[in-house]
């Protein structure tokens, strides 16, 4: 599928939107609470989540013009977070009969991830 100048202006609008999103729900719940925890990536994630499976049923029920996924999915949620979309395609994975899929997506994103941010930093530490 080819975008259209129009379409890459939504899907830029919509990041920022999101971008800007994230920073200030996770700087204000961290602002007010004391923990060594990350709350405010944990809540945004998992709000993420909530308003991926929310938009994506509504869209696809309603049939909305391609442009309001871009803009809202792409854009803004993928902005605000991409843990949304990951854990949007291990429910479709499920829901479509592939819960092996689903599981080793899990498994593998979470514990390769970890390492690759391990890898990432031993490599940087390296001068």
């Amino acid at each position: 599928m080819v975008l259209s100048m129009e379409r890459y202006l939504i899907i830029m609008a919509g990041g920022a939107i999101g971008t800007l999103a994230r920073y200030a729900a996770s700087s204000a719940i961290m602002a007010r609470v004391n923990s060594r925890f990350p709350f405010g990536t944990f809540c945004v994630n998992i709000t993420g989540c909530l308003l991926i499976g929310a938009l994506m049923t509504i869209l696809a029920e309603r049939g909305a013009h391609p442009n309001w996924r871009l803009g809202l999915v792409v854009g803004v949620l993928g902005g605000y977070t991409t843990f949304s979309s990951f854990e949007y395609e291990a429910y479709l994975s499920t829901r479509t009969g592939f819960p092996f899929i689903a599981l080793m997506n899990v498994a593998a994103s979470v514990v390769v991830g970890y390492l690759a941010v391990w890898l990432g930093a031993a490599l940087a530490t390296r001068h």
